[in-house]
Formats: C-alpha cells, sequence, structure tokens
C-alpha cells in the first residue's frame, strides 16, 4: 500500500542508491515476491483440487490466497521497479492504476483476516446453529463485502488524483497526503477498525475454546453421560479443531448433522479417567492455542502496524519520512502476503496432506 508522503525535492535529496545497493534490494524483493506467489498458488491449486477442502471455511482462506496473489503479481514487481529505478518511468495512467490496485489488494487482504477471525468466532462459540448457517453462499456474500468495502476506501483519491497537474513530466507515482480527513477516514477502515475487530474476536475465541477445554477436561467418558449428548460432542469436536488442527479451517461443524444416527468418542481423551492427565491435556492445548493466537496476531501487527502508524503522522503532518523508510515499511506489509498462507495453512493437517499430494504429483511429471 504505496500511500508515501514523497515530494520531489525530497526525493532529489536522498543519496543515490549504488549499483550493489540496487541488485541487493531488487534480489531480496524479486525473492520475496516469487514466494509470495508461489505460496498463495499452492493454497488456491490445493483448495480447487481437493475435495475435503471444499467448505465453505476454506472459501475464505481461498479468497484471502487470491487477494495475496494479486498484491505479488500486480503491486510488488511495479513497486520493486519503482525502488530500484529511484524514478516513476511508466507514465500518468500505469500510476493511477497501481496505486489504485496496490491500496485496493492491500486493504482487501487485511479486511479478509477479519472476516476469517469472525467466522472462526462463530464457529466455535455457537457451533451448532452456525453449522446451519456456514454455506458456500454465506461465504461468498463475506467475500463480496470485504471486496466492497475495499474499493469503496481506495478509490476517492481518484476523484481528485485526475485533475493534478501533469508538468513537468510524472517522476513519482506517491497518493499525497492533501486530505487529512480521507487520511484518517482509509487508515481507520483499512487498518485500525479492522485490528481492533481482530484482537476482540481472538479474545473471545481463545477463552470460548479455554472454557472448551475445561468442560472436556473436567467430564468422564461421553458415553456414559445420557444428558447433554450432543453439546458434549460439539464441544469435543471443536476442541479437536481448535487444538489439533490449530484454528483448522476445515469445517468439523458439518458432522453434527450425524449426531442422531451415531455418536463416537473422540480418539484424543476418551479413555482417559485420570484428573490428572485430563487438567494436563487442557492446559497443553491452551499453550498451544494461546501460540497459535500470538503467531497469527503479532504477523499482522509487526507487518502492518508500523506502516499505519507512519501514514498517520505523515498524513497529519507530524512528521515527514524519507522515502527509504517509506519503503521499508510498504514491503513490510507487503510481508503479510507472504506469511498469510503460511499461518492459515500449515497447521491443518488437511492442507498438509493437500500440499504433499501436490509435491508427489509435481515429482512424477
Amino acid at each position: 500500500m504505496n500511500l508515501t508522503n514523497c515530494t520531489t525535492e525530497a526525493s532529489m535529496a536522498v543519496r543515490p542508491k549504488t549499483v550493489t545497493e540496487k541488485m541487493l534490494i531488487c534480489m531480496t524483493l524479486v525473492i520475496i515476491t516469487t514466494l509470495t506467489m508461489l505460496l498463495n498458488s499452492a493454497v488456491i491449486i490445493a483448495i480447487c483440487t481437493t475435495k475435503k477442502l471444499h467448505q465453505p471455511a476454506n472459501y475464505l482462506i481461498c479468497s484471502l490466497a487470491v487477494t495475496d496473489l494479486l498484491v505479488a503479481v500486480l503491486v510488488m514487481p511495479l513497486s520493486i521497479m519503482y525502488i530500484v529505478m529511484d524514478r516513476w518511468k511508466l507514465g500518468y495512467f500505469i500510476c493511477e492504476v497501481w496505486l489504485s490496485v496496490d491500496m485496493t489488494c492491500c486493504t482487501c487482504s487485511i479486511l479478509h483476516l477479519c472476516v476469517i477471525a469472525l467466522d472462526r468466532y462463530w464457529a466455535i462459540t455457537n457451533a451448532i446453529e452456525y453449522a446451519r448457517k456456514r454455506t458456500a453462499k454465506r461465504a461468498g456474500l463475506m467475500i463480496l463485502t470485504v471486496w466492497t468495502i475495499s474499493i469503496f476506501i481506495s478509490m476517492p483519491p481518484l476523484f481528485w488524483r485526475s485533475h493534478r497537474q501533469l508538468s513537468p513530466p510524472l517522476s513519482q507515482c506517491a497518493i499525497q497526503h492533501d486530505h487529512v480527513i480521507y487520511t484518517i477516514y482509509s487508515t481507520l477502515g483499512a487498518f485500525y477498525i479492522p485490528l481492533t475487530l481482530i484482537l476482540i474476536l481472538y479474545y473471545r475465541i481463545y477463552h470460548a475454546a479455554k472454557s472448551l477445554y475445561q468442560k472436556r477436561g473436567s467430564s468422564r467418558h461421553l458415553s456414559n453421560r445420557s444428558t447433554d449428548s450432543q453439546n458434549s460432542f460439539a464441544s469435543c469436536k471443536l476442541t479437536q479443531t481448535f487444538c489439533v488442527s490449530d484454528f483448522s479451517t476445515s469445517d468439523p461443524t458439518t458432522e453434527f448433522e450425524k449426531i442422531h444416527t451415531s455418536l463416537r468418542i473422540p480418539p484424543f481423551d476418551g479413555d482417559l479417567d485420570h484428573p490428572g492427565e485430563r487438567q494436563q491435556i487442557s492446559s497443553t492445548r491452551e499453550r498451544k492455542a494461546a501460540r497459535i493466537l500470538g503467531l497469527i496476531l503479532g504477523a499482522f501487527i509487526l507487518s502492518w502496524l508500523p506502516f499505519f502508524i507512519k501514514e498517520l503522522i505523515v498524513g497529519l503532518s507530524i512528521y515527514t519520512v524519507s522515502s527509504e523508510v517509506a519503503d521499508f515499511l510498504t514491503w513490510l506489509g507487503y510481508v503479510n502476503s507472504l506469511i498469510n498462507p503460511l499461518l492459515y495453512t500449515s497447521f491443518n493437517e488437511d492442507f498438509k496432506l493437500a500440499f504433499k499430494k501436490l509435491i508427489r504429483c509435481r515429482e512424477h511429471t
């Protein structure tokens, strides 16, 4: 998201990069871009080719991967060229398109993390009822809403950028912070509000899961309970999803339809009667859940918070940053598109199997 407040004078004052520096920067950014393309492509292919992954929750993951792939294909390469050349040489029209796509895709990627958190919150706090509502149509509506909001956040600058002077010839391609109200509006909509919502949702998810662990740890064999069997099974399945698959995006709630015909004891703690053993397993799961939550939130915050703090500081004319700092913070945000496919799939056994299958197919070709 290239919202740097760079002026032509400021950029001229910066020491030109040496050939060696340009090569190192280019190689580093090309590696990041290539990995982002490969990882997100792998997620998309895995979901499309693996029937077990054809579930509404995974459609959100697939849409996130498509968005991050767009960042890697449409945004990163032009950013590399711009940074290495120190000048914009593709003209006004391409600049406008690039800036608009940059803002839209990056905002959309962030908002996807929001709807994924919301989907998981509903799945773990209202599992049985939400299992009936968790459809492909609902996932599609959530994705459409995310893209619509992203467009409304990123498009307004087009209405005033189109009237700016085009002479002397365009050498810088960056959104100027001429509208303080828009700076506040865009940073709130693209990051600060989603960040607040994500923190609240994952805080509640963790405490809901912790409660499920404790209830499950204090209960005896599921088969010995004649009352509340459906709730016990639901809690058990959600606990298995939360800890064994670590925020698995595979949808275990579809199995609730089988409750009336069969009720099976989960393998991981069905035979444990000793309170100490149950408490130890519960504590282990809580720590594991906290670690996964920490990774998800930590990666998101470390990637985008510095950039959006800079945006507010610069947009409110409190401080001006150099183009090097602005570029670094922008690419720190782009790296989130590389991290997302790792965090949202690598702890899921279904995705692991799908990736192994893809690798084997690749080796045989």
